[in-house]
């Protein structure tokens, strides 16, 4: 048994006539950077989540980086986020000379802890940065409460959780911007890198969209400092005919996971908790146990691919620690360092057969009832 921790291969195959005609259009018409498949992805996604603004950009921490740039938050500032999470979330933000202040993250739901971030606010402080960590949406409701009284920006890391609901709201409507990957893994994948910004203020829009554009509006006048990153058409193209799938395959994940969740039968394994009012979309399937390695080896003599999201956390990463200010403001986070050590991921994506599940199940439960 053939088993991939991400099916790629698979997903391109069901959808070939429509991939390949679409990228043929592409070729034809020759228009490479922001042809007419850009606005037209654009105008689809923001439909889909439900903002009035979407701009394709090169890569989801590009919108992250150029999304921070758009709130005009100055070097020496602070973004409080989490340190469980890619390493992107902080570099994005680290880059800008601006200092990531972590909190600790929720024992179940492995997104921020909202009753740590109001200690953590300083005078410096300027905006709040949550991560949607593997398709669940953080406490959205209490951040933007906080956000509001200390009159700070939230800018919503939706690179796993497209497509996931909050209250029965898409996540990445909610904050002053949200960003979003489409990298070739993600629930919602391009063939390549690719990236989205969303939000529903109009001079955010425009200044974000300038900034993605060297900082102009009009052809070589630059009214700003900015990037070069831009969606390719070809991406454009491709994610236009995904998109129209992605709730579809969102309910596979989600029946996947529900599946898992029956035959994974040994007590010492924690399966993933989804908290009330929110749906999952299992980006990740990821799961906790005490032997984590020798799990993970153990699978690997059985054909069975794993990952480890995330062994390091992000203020135990050497680029961090040169950051003036960095270490000070960063000291210890236990539970993410706990969980560090336990978290692995099984594979999860729509094109998992129940054979294969079972088999994978079956393989971590014998393994953790020895322990």
């Amino acid at each position: 048994m053939t088993i991939q921790m991400v099916d790629l291969v698979t997903q391109y195959k069901k959808l070939k006539p429509e991939i390949d005609s679409a990228v043929a259009k592409v070729l034809e018409s020759g228009q490479f950077i922001l042809g007419k498949e850009v606005g037209e992805f654009e105008s689809a996604a923001s439909h889909y989540v439900g903002v009035k603004h979407a701009i394709g950009c090169a890569s989801g921490t590009d919108a992250l980086q150029i999304a921070v740039m758009a709130l005009g938050i100055k070097p020496g500032d602070e973004i409080i986020t989490t340190p469980f999470t890619f390493f992107a979330t902080a570099e994005a933000v680290a880059l800008l000379g601006i200092i990531p202040v972590f909190v600790d993250i929720d024992e179940k739901t492995y997104n921020i802890r909202v009753d740590l971030i109001e200690p953590a606010i300083t005078s410096r402080t300027k905006a709040i940065m949550p991560v949607h960590l593997y398709g669940q949406p953080a406490d959205l409701d209490e951040i933007l409460e906080i956000a509001r009284r200390h009159r700070l920006f939230v800018v919503e890391d939706n690179a796993q959780a497209l497509g996931s609901l909050y209250h029965g709201k898409k996540a990445g409507s909610f904050g002053d911007f949200s960003c979003t990957s489409f990298f070739p893994s993600k629930n919602l994948g391009a063939y390549g890198d690719a990236g989205m910004i969303m939000t529903n203020n109009d001079t955010l829009e425009s200044k974000a969209r300038m900034i993605a554009q060297h900082g102009s509006r009009v052809r070589y006048k630059h009214e700003l400092l900015g990037v070069n990153s831009r969606l390719d058409t070809m991406q454009a193209a491709i994610l236009n005919v995904k998109l129209k799938y992605l709730d579809h395959w969102n309910t596979a994940r989600q029946r996947n996971a529900a599946m898992y969740n029956k035959l994974l039968a040994a007590e010492n394994v924690i399966k993933p908790f989804v908290a009330p009012e929110r749906s999952h979309i299992y980006h990740q399937y990821s799961i906790r146990v005490s032997k984590r390695d020798a799990l993970q080896e153990h699978l690997r003599t059985k054909g069975i691919p794993s990952a480890i999201h995330y062994p390091i956390p992000l203020h135990w990463q050497e680029a961090f620690q040169k950051i003036p200010g960095f270490v000070d403001r960063n000291k210890s986070f236990p539970v993410s360092e706990h969980i560090t050590k336990e978290i692995i991921s099984l594979p999860m994506h729509p094109e998992l057969s129940e054979e294969q599940i079972t088999f994978i199940a079956g393989a971590v439960t014998r393994f953790c009832e020895q322990l």
